[in-house]
């Protein structure tokens, strides 16, 4: 696997699949290992270079927990293009990983070619999804058959009155089948929970700012919304694109919060597309 190191020499990893021109990929979580991102449902355009962030995955776990915080990690995504040897490059983000990508074109914006955020939750922007929002998202699947167990466990842990349950997974997922319990099952071992409460901790986001520099961003922006997705609902993502220019919006039919597990087809010939148009 091939490594480099980070600015305080936390020693990262990252993982090639495919071939053709690089694709840097920033999975969410947040802090979660970028195993579950699979191949992004066959990307056949592109090589994927998927990042574990510190801590995560195969990296090492850095000295000072501080750096977890998603500013912080900024460097460390600086610090892979400088090993890549890339002057500009493509970038795609999903969930958490959004907000990373976004910190990291508001800091250096020179350095992105084309940005894709795929179900991005976009904290970095100060636009934060409502419990009320994502009851009324998980409301679309009331003709599930596992609907009427799944949706009261749910709405009590939104609310504050429950624990985080498993039952409520099926809403992450436009289609839960065995796939998409296979993913879900797997991510207990996947996410470095200590290192995910501190991601969003104090002082990780200025909205204003990062607002503000983002207005210097040239590089196309694609912003992909699951409809069923009740964690960046079509309605918050689409409001992303008055925060960042050159942006398009696209939402996928039936998808979730994975839509490349949902209906890869359909997700990689919309991703393949925009980023093979010439630049």
């Amino acid at each position: 696997m091939p490594e480099f190191d980070a600015y305080d020499g936390t020693r990262l990893t990252y993982h090639l699949r495919g071939e053709g021109d690089p694709l840097v990929v920033l999975p969410g979580g947040p802090m979660r290992a970028g195993t579950y991102l699979g191949d992004l449902g066959g990307l056949a355009s592109r090589r994927l270079v998927r990042l574990d962030l510190r801590g995560t995955g195969d990296s090492a776990v850095p000295a000072d927990p501080a750096t977890y915080r998603c500013d912080r990690l900024v460097d460390d995504v600086e610090a892979l293009r400088a090993h890549l040897g890339l002057e500009r490059m493509d970038v795609l983000a999903h969930s958490a990983g959004g907000s990373l990508a976004l910190l990291y074109a508001a800091r250096y914006p020179e350095r992105v070619a084309r940005l894709a955020l795929i179900t991005a939750v976009p904290w970095a922007l100060g636009m934060i999804p409502t419990p009320g929002d994502q009851l009324a998202a998980a409301r679309l699947r009331k003709d599930e058959p596992w609907f009427e167990a799944a949706f009261p466990v749910f709405e009590a842990w939104l609310t504050g009155h429950g624990d985080f349950d498993p039952a409520f997974m099926p809403f992450w997922y436009g289609r839960w089948d065995a796939a998409a319990r296979a993913h879900s099952d797997a991510d207990e071992q996947q996410t470095n929970e200590p290192a995910a409460d501190i991601y969003g901790s104090h002082g990780a986001y200025d909205p204003p700012t990062t607002r503000a520099a983002l207005a210097r961003l040239t590089a196309p922006v694609l912003l992909l919304a699951g409809e069923l997705d009740g964690w960046c609902y079509p309605e918050l993502a689409g409001r992303v694109t008055e925060a960042v220019p050159h942006a398009e919006f696209a939402v996928q039919p039936g998808a979730g919060h994975y839509p490349w597990l949902d209906d890869p087809e359909r997700f990689t010939a919309r991703v393949d597309d925009f980023f093979g148009r010439p630049a």
